[in-house]
């Protein structure tokens, strides 16, 4: 794990493997690595991402509905759970139905 605290992305085969806080300052900077890696992507390694913020979880949704709508998530970094139940998203990082 890198002990910089600039976020990292990277690919594994249909995995976007995340690392660093995904915050504010640093989701745009992100953005072009993303969008060249987000195909066929399936999965989202956050087990590396010791934090999200609002911004961090936009770029997460946007990239989720990119790859078709509904990607595995694995980790559960600090804010995850709470903006996802604020935003009513489900675990897949879509939106729930407002049913």
């Amino acid at each position: 794990m890198p002990t910089s605290t600039e976020p990292t992305l990277r690919r594994e085969n249909d995995t976007l493997v995340f690392s660093g806080p995904l915050l504010r300052q640093d989701a745009a900077a992100l953005w072009p690595a993303a969008l060249r890696a987000i195909a066929g992507a399936r999965r989202f390694d956050l087990q590396a991402v010791p934090r999200v913020d609002s911004a961090g979880l936009a770029l997460l949704a946007a990239l989720a509905a990119r790859a078709g709508g509904r990607v595995e998530v694995s980790g559960t970094p600090d804010g995850l759970a709470e903006l996802r139940a604020a935003y009513r998203m489900t675990p897949t990082l879509a939106f729930a139905d407002a049913r």
